[in-house]
């Protein structure tokens, strides 16, 4: 019962089965036995309605089914019984068919058994006879052999016995030959064999022995130690030698301080050799004798299993000091293929040495160093660069040299040195990324950042460092007195050139950079990721842009200031209001007109000339003209002085009121006409300014407008806006006639006399030099 109650549950066909044989081969004889083939256990209560049940009740099953189905359903079920009928018939047949032919084959398997067995018991009973006489005879020839064999295995024991005592008599004289033909091995193996001898019975029958065999041994023991100390030894010998003095049992501890520090020494000794050797580009690292290390570091590890710890620490060491001698030639600048060369030669023998001492993780502390390597070269590669740049760019160049154009030779090798050096840092860098080295090949996404993060820091440093050879740190300061000092210390020309240099590598150089950088130094790393790419051409763009526009500004500002300073000497020194009548136009004029001579010949070296229109005095509305030119302004000549005056302060006015408005200060542009004129206006706007601060007598007066009538001329020939100029030259003659308390001109005759008589000066003057 309590396996058929464990048994798995049957399905309705197994049941069927099981009942179908219990009822044929009658298992089952009534309905309340055990039920070994029934799938209903006896003590379950089945209904009476259930048609596999064996208290199955067919008119209780009919009656049921009468009241629960029609006529159409009972006919459905009778179509189903007949079918299920059919099946069990065809299932029980087969079944006896497959038994039936099963019974067939076991009853002839019987009687093939009961054929063989035939005449077997005779056969067993005769070899049973013979194992017994055997026995019976083995019994004999133990019994008769049993007393020689005794004695016997008593003569062995005895000899065996007297071997040993004859081993350790001779014992002595054994270690002696061992010892004269340095088979030190054989000589610990011959005592350990006789030690327990020893112990025993070494204080009474073998005291001699004993003592003469451990004599020997401190011999051999002092041997031993000579052969590990000397360096002379190989390796493998002085291991043995270790491995022997253990087996004494002799303290070996301090022997493998010794030796390791003996091994560090040699390490030492190793790298400073190797920091003494100068290396050509040719050569490599200085060879270290990387198989003899391995195969100390392996031997060590034979020797002495618990310093795995402290080798760890010397190889790594040891190739710490592999990486420090490539950081000392990449502070001489080496190149990329020299950097390979010399990282290829060390991870080779690095893979040696892991080879031997994988619980170092020598590749991964090689990785470690060959990182900050990498980024060491990029960084110093790039530091390279910008001090020779800073060194090219501090030869301070002078107009007056020996040299024609000292600014454009200038401009133009800044432009080579910044163009061809990023160039070339592009190729070196190319030459690692495009390596093949499996070092290199793991830090492809770290180069690729490094490079990029490089050229930005570059390229901002080189910024800072524009603005350093201009004098500012941060050139929005508009402190006049801070400006007044940088330009004595600053160039003018070094100035105008950093500004054409910026704007040379805003529209050329990192354009190409970041043609390159994308080809070769795109993607990166988990930088480019978390923060974006490390090199943004446009930041540096907007930099330089900014940085040209300042350094363009600030040259003007220079050279306006110098102007202003013999502007300033001009009309501070005299006494205006004693002023002697005008002889000769002042000789301010001409410092002047040189120091706007330096300034042309400067910007003609470095900036290109523009394409605009030069603006004619005709083009203006305005009333810019002579005062020569004005007929109404002749007939004026012939009033009295007094009303003349008047008339002309009060008409200077009332053209103002009409004339149309100028611009006169536009955006500067990189253009030599550009400059030039605005450092012109500039300085008309000072000599308007100096004016406006005195106080003219009539001479005062008339030596201004001499001097202006004498600027007219050369002044529109450096400017592309003759009707600003002319505008401005007014502006100062009204700024000098509201001054005057007597402001009468001088005569057109005169004023023209006095001109010409200038300009002739300074045609004979440039004719002579």
């Amino acid at each position: 019962m309590a396996f058929e109650n464990a048994s798995p549950p049957l399905d309705d066909k197994a049941k069927r089965t099981r009942d179908l044989l219990a009822s044929f081969y009658s298992t089952n004889t009534s309905g309340g036995g055990d039920g070994g083939g029934s799938s209903i256990s006896p003590g379950r209560s089945t209904p009476a309605d259930s048609i596999n049940s064996p208290n199955f009740d067919s008119d209780l099953y009919m009656s049921i089914l009468v009241q629960k189905l029609n006529l159409d359903g009972l006919l459905q079920k009778h179509v189903e019984m007949a079918a299920e009928i059919k099946n069990l018939d065809t299932d029980l047949q087969m079944l006896v068919y497959e038994n039936y032919n099963k019974f067939i084959s076991a009853t002839d398997t019987i009687k093939r058994m009961k054929s063989n067995i035939v005449g077997m018991e005779a056969n067993m009973e005769h070899l049973l006879n013979k194992i017994m006489s055997v026995q019976s005879k083995s019994d004999v020839v133990n019994k008769s052999l049993f007393e020689k064999r005794e004695h016997i295995e008593k003569l062995h024991r005895t000899r065996n016995l007297l071997q040993k005592v004859q081993f350790i008599y001779d014992l002595p004289a054994q270690l002696g030959r061992c010892i004269k033909a340095e088979a030190y091995a054989d000589a610990v193996r011959f005592f350990t064999g006789a030690k327990p001898i020893f112990e025993a019975y070494g204080d009474s029958s073998f005291q001699d022995c004993k003592r003469a065999s451990e004599q020997a041994m401190d011999i051999v023991i002092q041997n031993l130690q000579e052969k590990l100390s000397s360096e002379s030894v190989p390796i493998e010998r002085r291991a043995e030698a270790v491995l022997l003095l253990k087996q004494l049992s002799f303290p070996v501890d301090n022997l493998k301080s010794k030796l390791l520090e003996k091994f560090e020494d040699c390490l030492l000794k190793f790298h400073n050799h190797s920091k003494e050797v100068e290396l050509s580009e040719s050569d490599g690292l200085p060879k270290a004798s990387i198989g003899e290390f391995s195969k100390t570091a392996h031997a060590y590890l034979i020797i002495f299993p618990d310093s795995e710890v402290r080798l760890i620490k010397l190889a790594q060491d040891f190739f710490s000091k592999r990486y420090g001698i490539v950081q000392q030639h990449i502070k001489k600048r080496t190149s990329a293929a020299n950097l390979l060369l010399m990282l290829r030669d060390i991870w080779n023998d690095l893979n040696v040495m892991d080879e031997v001492l994988p619980e170092a993780a020598l590749p991964v502390h090689c990785l470690e160093a060959a990182s900050g390597i990498c980024r060491q070269y990029i960084t110093t590669l790039f530091s390279h660069l910008l001090k020779e740049i800073s060194e090219l760019i501090r030869i301070q160049p002078r107009i007056n040299g020996s040299e024609e154009s000292p600014l454009q030779i200038a401009l133009e090798g800044s432009k080579k040195a910044i163009f061809q050096g990023s160039m070339d840092l592009l190729v070196e860098f190319r030459q690692l990324l495009d390596d093949n080295l499996e070092l290199l090949v793991k830090l492809r996404d770290l180069l690729r950042d490094w490079v990029q993060e490089g050229f930005q820091d570059f390229y901002q440093k080189l910024h800072q460092l524009f603005l350093l050879l201009c004098g500012s740190g941060n050139l929005s300061t508009k402190d006049s007195s801070n400006d007044s000092v940088q330009t004595e210390k600053v160039q003018t020309g070094l100035v105008l050139v950093l500004a054409q240099v910026s704007v040379y590598i805003e529209h050329a150089a990192i354009p190409r950079v970041t043609e390159e950088i994308a080809a070769y130094f795109s993607g990166g790393g988990m930088r480019a990721y978390e923060r974006g790419p490390a090199f943004v051409p446009g930041e540096i763009c907007r930099l330089f842009r900014s940085a040209g526009e300042k350094f363009l500004h600030r040259y003007i500002n220079m050279k306006s200031q110098n102007l202003s300073i013999i502007l300033k000497k001009r009309f501070t020194t005299p006494n205006w209001i004693k002023h002697k009548e005008p002889r000769e136009v002042n000789m301010f004029v001409d410092l002047l007109l040189q120091e706007l001579d330096g300034v042309v010949a400067e910007v003609r070296q470095v900036l290109q000339r523009g394409l605009t229109r030069r603006h004619r005095r005709s083009d203006s509305n305005g009333s810019t003209n002579s005062s020569r030119s004005n007929p109404l302004r002749e007939d004026k000549f012939n009033r009295s002085n007094t009303q003349r005056a008047k008339s002309q302060f009060l008409e200077s006015h009332l053209a103002k009121l009409f004339e149309q408005k100028m611009e006169i200060f536009t955006k500067v542009e990189y253009t030599q006409e550009s400059v030039v004129s605005t450092v012109v206006k500039l300085c008309l706007k000072s000599l308007q300014e100096f004016v406006r601060l005195q106080t003219l007598n009539r001479s005062g007066f008339q030596q201004i407008q001499l001097d202006i009538e004498f600027l007219k001329n050369p002044l529109k020939e450096y400017v592309d806006d003759e009707a600003a100029i002319d505008f401005l030259l007014k502006e100062v003659i009204s700024a000098a006639h509201e001054r005057c308390l007597d402001p009468i001109p001088l005569e057109p005759p005169i004023l023209d006399k006095l001109v010409n008589v200038k300009i002739s000066k300074s045609k004979d003057q440039k004719t002579s030099a």
